[in-house]
C-alpha cells in the first residue's frame, strides 16, 4: 500500500495556516483540486437542465457526472443517486416521504450512536404521525451499540431502522450488516448513515444490503454536497415525491430546485481526490477508490492506536469507549478540568479540537456531563505522527 501522508499533505494549500486541525467532526479541509473545481465551474457558462444550448447540457453533463462519482464511491447504481445540500436535508426530506404513509402505533428504531442528523427527523416524523420510536443502546463502557438488541427492538410494526456505520464522536463502527439481517426479518427498511465512514472505509451498498446510504461530501474534504443513494432504484418511484416537479422520475423526485452546479463539479473532484490517495491505486475510479480508502483504513487504523495508547498512559486523561472496530475518531476527558477549558488550551498551543459539554447526543447518553464533558478528536487523511505526539505532549502539560 502506498499511502504517502507527505504527498497527501501537500494537496492542502490551508494547512499553511500552521495549526494542527483535530476538528475534523466538522469535516475536512478543501484539498486543491476541489476549489480549483468549484472555481472553474463557476467561471463557465452553466444554465438549467433542459436546453438545447452548451450552457444547459453542460448543466446536464455535471449532474451526470456527479450522480456516477458517488455511484462510484458507495458501489451502486447512478440512477439511485439523490443529490442535495447536505446529508441533514436529505435525510429530512426521505424520512417526510415515508412517513406519509405511517399510522399510529407504527414504529421507527433509531441508536443511541447516531448524530443528530440522523435522529431529529425520525423522531419528529414519529411525533407527528403518532409512530413509536425504539433506540438501541450504547455499551458505556466500550462504547459499542451491541448488534443482539436489535433482533428484540425490530417487530412487524417496524417501518425503518436508522443506524450510524461510524460514529464521528467516539469512533465506533458497529456491526451494522447484522443490525440489518434483523432488519429484514420483519421487512423494514434500513437507512445508514454513512457521513463519517466515507473518508476511511471502502463502502459497499450492494453487499452491505441497506435500502439507502447517506454521505456528506464536506466529511473527507468536499464542497457542502450530500447525497442520499437507494440500493433499488426502482424504490425512489414508490416513495411520494417531494420534488416541485409533479412530472419528476427517479432521484429527481427526492430533489428540490436547481442543484448549485459548481458545488457539484467540486463534488466530483472530491471523489477523485478520494480514488488518489493510495498513488498506486490502479483500474477504474471504483477500483482505485477501493485500494486507496483500504490503504487510508490501514493508515489511520495505525495511527489511532498510537493516540489512544498514549492517552491511556496519562493518568489525568480519560479516553471514553474501547469499541473493537473503529475510525479515527475518539473522545477524552482530563481529570478536573471542563472539556471547554481543555479546548481553550489546546488552541492556546496551536491545536484545533472540539469541547462537547456531555449534557446531549451521544456524550449525553454516556453520562459525559458528570466528568465535565468531552473533547472531540478526528484525524483527516493529512494528520501525521508528529502531529499526534504534540497533541500528547500538551495534555501531559495540562493540569
Amino acid at each position: 500500500m502506498a499511502f504517502d501522508v507527505a504527498r497527501i499533505r501537500g494537496l492542502f494549500p490551508a494547512l499553511g495556516d500552521g495549526w494542527i486541525h483535530f476538528d475534523g467532526a466538522a469535516g475536512m479541509l478543501v484539498p486543491e483540486q476541489v476549489a480549483s473545481a468549484v472555481s472553474t465551474a463557476m467561471r463557465a457558462p452553466v444554465s438549467g437542465p433542459g436546453g438545447a444550448f452548451p450552457a444547459s447540457q453542460r448543466a446536464e453533463s455535471i449532474v451526470t457526472a456527479a450522480r456516477r462519482a458517488v455511484a462510484d464511491l458507495v458501489g451502486a447504481d447512478p440512477a439511485g443517486v439523490v443529490l442535495g445540500p447536505n446529508a441533514p436535508d436529505l435525510i429530512r426530506r426521505l424520512v417526510d416521504a415515508m412517513a406519509d404513509r405511517w399510522t399510529i402505533g407504527d414504529e421507527v428504531v433509531v441508536s443511541r450512536l447516531d448524530e443528530e442528523a440522523n435522529l431529529a427527523p425520525w423522531r419528529r416524523a414519529a411525533k407527528r404521525v403518532g409512530a413509536v420510536v425504539r433506540w438501541g443502546e450504547i455499551d458505556i463502557e466500550t462504547c459499542e451499540l451491541p448488534a443482539w438488541q436489535y433482533e428484540n427492538l425490530v417487530s412487524a410494526r417496524t417501518k425503518a431502522v436508522a443506524v450510524t456505520l461510524a460514529s464521528g464522536s467516539v469512533g465506533t463502527r458497529p456491526d451494522v450488516p447484522t443490525v440489518i439481517e434483523f432488519a429484514k426479518r420483519v421487512g423494514a427498511l434500513v437507512v445508514v448513515d454513512a457521513t463519517y465512514a466515507a473518508p476511511f472505509v471502502p463502502l459497499d451498498l450492494n453487499a452491505l444490503g441497506a435500502d439507502v446510504m447517506v454521505v456528506s461530501a464536506q466529511a473527507w474534504g468536499g464542497p457542502s454536497v450530500g447525497a442520499l443513494v437507494f440500493r433499488d432504484p426502482e424504490l425512489l418511484e414508490r416513495l411520494p415525491s417531494v420534488s416541485l416537479d409533479p412530472a419528476a422520475r427517479g432521484p429527481a423526485r427526492m430533489e428540490l430546485g436547481p442543484h448549485a452546479y459548481p458545488l457539484l463539479a467540486g463534488l466530483v473532484a472530491s471523489i477523485d481526490y478520494l480514488a488518489g490517495l493510495d498513488d498506486a491505486a490502479m483500474g477504474s475510479r471504483r477500483e482505485k477508490l477501493v485500494t486507496s480508502l483500504g490503504s487510508a483504513k490501514s493508515y489511520h487504523a495505525g495511527l489511532l492506536a498510537q493516540l489512544s495508547t498514549e492517552l491511556r498512559s496519562l493518568r489525568h486523561v480519560m479516553v471514553i469507549g474501547d469499541a473493537m472496530r473503529r475510525i479515527p475518531a475518539l473522545a477524552f476527558a482530563v481529570a478536573g478540568k471542563k472539556a471547554p477549558e481543555v479546548a481553550e488550551y489546546l488552541a492556546s498551543q496551536g491545536l484545533c479540537a472540539f469541547a462537547d459539554d456531555g449534557t446531549s447526543g451521544v456524550f449525553g447518553s454516556l453520562g459525559a456531563a458528570e466528568v465535565g464533558g468531552a473533547v472531540r478528536i478526528g484525524l483527516a487523511h493529512y494528520s501525521n505522527v508528529f502531529e499526534v505526539n504534540q497533541l500528547v505532549r500538551v495534555l501531559e502539560e495540562i493540569r
